[in-house]
């Protein structure tokens, strides 16, 4: 992984984290970057953002994809194709696991609310909303095709996917809006407005 400058985007140092690094989140003073080579076996690192050193490597599975932070603990969605997917919930000081929940089919991206995870279910369309304390499932909404990345913008969810992104309301799960939006993966909120990559044609699009 490397570490780049804000400012000038200046390459700062490159950080050796294991095989195949995926998506990361910060929590504060550490970076979080899973690594996966093939599914049942993969890893999530904790990584000093200061200076690159790997403070812990954890495991956890089947497949972890993505991760997230909740203001306390990490969350690791552990995908599989094809396979009823989980996220696991982690002590920030020591990876320690402090628990595992089901969520729904091949899951993939995960954001936090500010109370709740909410995860996309790539393999059976929807999306599942953990409260953050306990893990408890509080809804799976359909969004309908293939839904891939997830982002809080203050007051509503977006899920990027195909053949739409969605947006749902965060206090009920309604939909309230579907956007032409083919082949979306990730998706990221800059405090105005949403931004979404769509990978075949090579783009972002601004909402």
């Amino acid at each position: 992984m490397t570490k780049i400058r804000a400012s000038d985007g200046k390459a700062l140092g490159t950080f050796n984290v294991g095989t195949a690094p995926g998506w990361m989140a910060f929590d504060g003073a550490n970076i979080w970057v899973t690594t996966a080579l093939t599914q049942g076996n993969g890893s999530v690192h904790k990584i000093r953002a200061s200076d690159g050193k790997v403070l812990g490597t954890f495991t956890v599975g089947p497949y972890p994809i993505t991760v997230a932070f909740d203001g306390a603990n990490v969350w690791v969605v552990n995908g599989g194709s094809g396979a009823t997917g989980s996220v696991s919930k982690l002590r920030t000081s020591d990876g320690k696991v402090l628990g595992t929940f089901t969520v729904g089919n091949s899951p993939t991206g995960i954001t936090f609310d500010g109370a709740n995870m909410w995860i996309a279910n790539r393999g059976d369309g929807t999306v599942s909303k953990l409260r953050a304390s306990d893990g408890k499932n509080l809804g799976t909404f359909a969004v309908g095709g293939l839904p891939y990345g997830v982002a809080f913008d203050g007051t509503n969810i977006w899920v990027s996917g195909d053949p739409n992104t969605v947006e749902l309301r965060a206090s009920d799960g309604a939909i309230v809006g579907k956007y032409s939006n083919q082949n979306g993966t990730g998706v990221a909120f800059d405090g105005a407005n949403i931004w979404v990559a769509v990978t075949f044609e090579n783009s972002v699009n601004k909402m």
